[in-house]
């Protein structure tokens, strides 16, 4: 095969969705409004935690980093695909669908072990509240967050020269409106395997055993609180745990109907439908969860 077919010199048009002309501008404008509030509330969080005295405790610096990988995550998906609803398709050269899918798996793996991390934050505060700052302290909280990044950048960045080293022949065509994975692999002509074993590998470590891991912790975690004899008690330990868990449940969810449904027929419309939810969406839900559930945040919000 001639090296001229190498992807360095590929061309990538993504498709997008296909929308009536009728209702583009609408759902345009829907989908920046929702992205605008989206960046607005994950920025004031951010900002929030690092300037209010009373937002110093681990769930929030870990909160902090959570929005942090949302705006990533909205901010490289978010402007370009409404460039491609507006011009009912776009071509983007390889190198920058590579480079939108190394912050997209970045973020999107970052999220996954940030999610983890909390859950354990959660269940050293509930089950062992004693020794709770003594186990959590900044050192730790520090490592962990670096662990997190450093770790899902490895993960990416590892798919990406893996990627860059298939060759890309004919099909250039990618349904969708951002450069995920499954769909680039897809447009090789190569022999795939060898990427794929290697994803599958990386990607058991960085969702099944986080999901595994906070199934585990909130089993001990609401076995702990079952067994507090005050139900005020209960009440205030379960309301501490309940913003993670809904957005455990909201991202882990959409992540699993994404990649677990084939993407093939019918069902690669819900697949982008699902994808939309979880990169445009889920980054808005989860500054509302957790300020409308949490009473620190509502009053350093006031303050500040």
């Amino acid at each position: 095969m001639h090296r001229e077919n190498k992807s360095s010199v590929q061309l990538i048009h993504l498709l997008g969705f296909k929308i009536d002309p009728t209702f583009k501008f609408l759902i345009m404008l829907l989908i920046l409004i929702v992205y605008i509030f989206s960046l607005a509330g994950n920025l004031m969080i951010t900002v929030l935690v690092h300037l209010s005295r009373n937002l110093k405790h681990p769930m929030f610096f870990f909160l902090s980093h959570l929005s942090l990988c949302d705006i990533i995550l909205s901010t490289n998906i978010v402007p370009n695909m409404l460039h491609v609803i507006q011009c009912e398709g776009v071509t983007i050269p390889f190198a920058a669908c590579m480079t939108q899918f190394l912050f997209f798996g970045t973020a999107v793996a970052s999220e996954c072990l940030l999610l983890t991390v909390m859950s354990y934050d959660r269940y050293l505060a509930i089950c062992n509240p004693l020794r709770y700052t003594s186990i959590m302290n900044s050192q730790l909280r520090f490592w962990l967050v670096i662990l997190c990044w450093f770790s899902s950048f490895i993960v990416s960045f590892v798919a990406v020269i893996m990627m860059n080293t298939l060759e890309f022949c004919g099909q250039s065509t990618i349904d969708n409106f951002f450069c995920d994975f499954w769909p680039i692999i897809k447009l090789s002509c190569s022999d795939t395997s060898a990427l794929e074993m290697e994803q599958t590998l990386i990607g058991i470590p960085v969702t099944l055993i986080p999901v595994g891991f906070i199934c585990v912790t909130y089993i001990h975690i609401f076995i702990t609180i079952l067994r507090m004899s005050s139900s005020s008690g209960r009440q205030k330990a379960f309301s501490t745990c309940s913003s993670h868990l809904t957005v455990v449940c909201i991202f882990f969810g959409t992540m699993v109907a994404n990649y677990v449904v084939p993407s093939s027929g019918n069902l690669l419309n819900t697949n982008k439908l699902v994808s939309l939810f979880y990169t445009v969406v889920t980054p808005l839900l989860n500054p509302i969860v957790y300020s409308l559930r949490n009473l620190e945040i509502r009053m350093a919000l006031q303050k500040h």
